[in-house]
């Protein structure tokens, strides 16, 4: 049995393919991306990928897939026309959203604009009360005609958020009912109750519209994808990672697509996750710096970062997501000279044409451009297979070195320092939001530019470590490789007395549900193991805001409400540096993650050098204003075990450049990884 992760990102789209019972071996390769048509680059790169594996006559595949279609549709804005049924008297809600703006500073600010047309919604004559109860019966007539009106304007997809529907969904699933009669049973409906039921109606009716708003454009390409990968293998099936940093059968995918709005970051976490246990690295700051974006996220105690105030676009997920947040500018990102400040991104160059150093016809400064001149960049990347014209680069740079008054390689430095700059101002405000000090941290770069720009990064928010594992531009496919199934299971209990009978039966239930789902995604001989994780939304009494809980695995068990507290204390207390023990604790949510796993590598060690040394020769760099001749550049492939370099040099793959700064020391270290410390 094979078992593949791809990785669709901007610029490039990255494989990593391993065989069951084979050993820890990964093949990898990256090729380039081709939008908007992403499974054609998705086909290219398969082909290339099976020819390396060479699998057996009937050898099947599990396909772990992370995309970013939904997320640039939503981006884009570029979907189907949606209707949206809400109670009786909502019908503003997408408009009001939460009353205020992103950016109260800015007086010409204004509220993000829907995806839904204000015509396209309808009042549904209908009332649940706060607990479930009916206080006005659903108006099933006056819903046909609503949904005739919304099929004469030409709507094609359909989302549903009624009030209070999350303690009781049978007036939304009426609501399902009458659209599925009236357009037909393969209308696109999407149900706030059953994607994510929790209270909180704006952001409960902005998760419907999603799903909705991407559903088509997922379910065809997901399916075209599908049937690609089980002709080509009789008998593979294809997953999607999610962004919950698990992952979910296509047929899961199609119909709930809002849960893969944030999947190939995810999937990057997890693969930092599985690294990090390895090598005994448990507190952890991930940088994935892509062709387009960075993006940071952090790794505690070994356990990932969960959020539920994820942002997709300028639009809430409050689902329970990898917690992710972008900081800066990718590999790709311009450079522009703006009202006497130089700036880069956040606009992009994109695959196509992409860097002026790619040769595609790219005019524009970039990022990769300014590490080409600094001296970071080899000439050619894909092990020779992407040349690089640095004429191309001194050109695209000429414009900004004039309008700085300087030559065009200070200027590359320049680029590089603002790009830095953007990155601190996000990265540090990040920490200090939980509570983290960078000392105590590890930083593990990945992604095309992330073993380029993360050293550079470490050395101005003042973290002494640095992790780059061996494939570091595909570690997000790598997270699909090794990623279980997974997915949340939730209700809301805010009001209700609650005793730990009542939070042990709930789980109880959960778990039979656990069951279920597990079944529906994989046939039972592919998991190796199942395992539950206990979430609990808790706040003190009056608190307008929750703290999300890992309930000890006991507490629950035993019926032990007192541990349940406790664990809130503890919680708040490592958060905001104080608990009040006295105060009484209320409930809002329960939520129960199950986890199911198949089999997957272990990391494989590191590789004896071959004979001649790792050394290369010598190119010049720029750090910082200053100038060094002949930095000394290895090749990573023959590094002999626990070899330490001096920075500044530069170490190169197949697939990725890795920068060693002016005092830091680079060691190979455990696993094939590169350790850098600072000197």
């Amino acid at each position: 049995m094979l078992r593949i992760g791809i990785d669709i990102g901007g610029t490039f789209t990255d494989f990593c393919g391993w065989r069951e019972g084979e050993g820890n071996e990964i093949v990898s390769l990256k090729v380039p991306s081709t939008p908007p048509a992403f499974e054609e680059g998705f086909r290219q790169g398969y082909e290339i990928l099976l020819e390396r594996l060479s699998p057996a006559p009937g050898e099947a595949a599990v396909v772990m897939h992370g995309t970013t279609v939904s997320t640039n549709a939503v981006i884009e804005r570029k979907g189907p026309k949606i209707a949206f049924f809400v109670t009786a008297g909502y019908r503003d809600l997408l408009e009001l959203q939460r009353m205020g703006v992103r950016n109260p500073l800015n007086i010409f600010e204004s509220r993000t604009k829907s995806l839904v047309e204000r015509k396209l919604v309808f009042e549904i004559e209908e009332r649940l009360l706060r607990g479930g109860d009916v206080a006005s019966p659903l108006n099933e007539e006056a819903v046909e005609v609503a949904v005739r009106q919304a099929v004469e304007a030409d709507a094609e997809g359909y989302a549903v958020a009624l009030l209070h529907s999350y303690s009781n969904p049978k007036h939304e699933e009426a609501v399902a009912g009458i659209i599925r009669r009236v357009v037909g049973e393969d209308a696109d409906v999407s149900l706030s109750s059953e994607i994510w039921p929790r209270i909180g109606e704006y952001e409960r009716a902005v998760v419907s519209v999603l799903n909705a708003f991407v559903r088509r454009r997922m379910n065809e390409y997901i399916g075209a994808i599908e049937d690609y990968v089980a002709e080509r293998l009789p008998g593979s099936q294809l997953f999607v990672t999610r962004s919950n940093g698990g992952a979910m059968a296509a047929a899961e995918a199609r119909r709930f697509p809002v849960h893969t709005l944030l999947s190939g970051p995810a999937s990057g976490v997890t693969a930092v996750q599985y690294l990090g246990r390895a090598v005994g690295e448990h507190n952890i700051l991930t940088m994935d710096m892509g062709g387009t974006s960075t993006d940071i996220s952090l790794v505690s105690e070994g356990q990932v970062l969960t959020s539920t105030s994820a942002e997709v676009g300028e639009f809430p997920v409050v689902m329970p997501v990898t917690g992710i947040e972008a900081i800066g500018a990718g590999g790709g990102s311009l450079a522009v000279f703006d009202g006497g400040v130089l700036r880069v991104g956040p606009q992009s160059a994109g695959s196509y044409p992409g860097p002026a150093c790619f040769g595609r016809g790219g005019t524009a400064p970039t990022l990769t451009d300014a590490y080409l001149l600094a001296g970071y960049l080899p000439e050619a990347l894909l092990g020779g297979e992407m040349r690089l014209n640095r004429d191309a680069a001194l050109r695209a740079m000429a414009p900004i070195a004039e309008a700085l008054r300087t030559d065009a390689l200070s200027a590359a430095e320049m680029c590089v320092a603002v790009a830095s700059s953007n990155m601190v101002a996000g990265v540090l405000p990040y920490l200090a939001r939980h509570g983290v000090d960078p000392e105590d941290l590890t930083l593990l770069v990945y992604g095309g530019a992330g073993a380029i720009h993360g050293p550079l990064l470490a050395a101005e928010i003042g973290v002494n470590r640095i992790l780059v594992p061996t494939t570091p531009s595909v570690f997000c496919a790598l997270g699909g490789l090794v990623s279980d199934l997974s997915h949340d299971f939730l209700e809301t209990i805010h009001g209700v007395v609650v005793d730990g009978a009542l939070i042990s039966e709930k789980f109880a239930v959960f778990e039979r549900q656990a069951d279920e789902w597990l079944s529906r995604q994989a046939p039972p001989e592919r998991l190796v193991s199942r395992k539950f994780e206990r979430w609990a939304e808790m706040r003190y009494v009056g608190q307008s805001f929750q703290v999300d809980v890992r309930l000890p695995d006991a507490a629950v068990e035993e019926r032990d409400i007192a541990a349940m507290h406790d664990a809130f204390h503890q919680e708040h207390e490592r958060i905001y540096s104080h608990a009040d023990r006295s105060a009484p604790v209320e409930f809002v949510d329960l939520r129960l993650r199950v986890r199911g796993a198949m089999s997957i590598p272990e990391p494989a060690s590191a590789r004896t050098a071959a004979s001649g040394g790792a050394g290369k020769g010598a190119r010049p760099m720029r750090f910082q204003g200053r100038s060094f001749p002949e930095a000394p550049v290895y090749q990573r492939s023959r590094l002999s075990p626990d070899q330490t370099l001096q920075g500044p040099a530069v170490i190169e793959q197949s697939d990725a450049t890795i920068v060693v700064p002016p005092g830091f020391v680079a060691r190979a270290g455990a696993f094939g990884t590169i350790l850098m410390t600072r000197s």
